[in-house]
């Protein structure tokens, strides 16, 4: 009876182990779906589809147009250190283009969970390409 009752207790703590495991799983995909609506929104501000930040590559096309760069800078961010550069200078670009400053646009770039949402769910007007 004693390893019956042992066996039970062994279970049971595996099985909330493994729940707990997903929280995790969960957090990043409540995450993800944050930075994808802000997007979208961020996006459909901008006179753009939002549905484009679903496409890869696509994606990236949107947003260095949004930035006000041109589309061949998408080569570019595949290029190793040269292609973080780019993606900061573009996340500059890009919030710059809905107002906000260098801050939020470097935000963008290394914080993009917090930042993406909060410009695509904000005040913030799109304003055109940075120059």
């Amino acid at each position: 009876m004693a390893d019956f009752g042992q066996a039970l207790l062994a279970q049971s703590e595996g099985s909330s182990g493994g729940l707990l495991g997903l929280v995790p799983v969960f957090v990043m995909l409540a995450i993800g779906v944050a930075v994808i609506a802000g997007f979208w929104k961020a996006f459909e501000k901008a006179g753009e589809p939002g549905w484009a930040v679903l496409v890869p590559i696509y994606n990236a096309i949107v947003f260095l147009k949004i930035a006000g760069k041109p589309a061949w800078w998408f080569i570019l961010l595949l290029i190793p250190l040269v292609g973080m550069v780019v993606a900061i200078i573009a996340a500059i670009d890009f919030a710059k283009a809905y107002g906000k400053g260098t801050g939020y646009g470097v935000g963008i770039a290394f914080l993009g969970a917090i930042f993406v949402p909060m410009l695509g769910f904000g005040d913030a007007r799109f304003q055109g390409a940075a120059a």
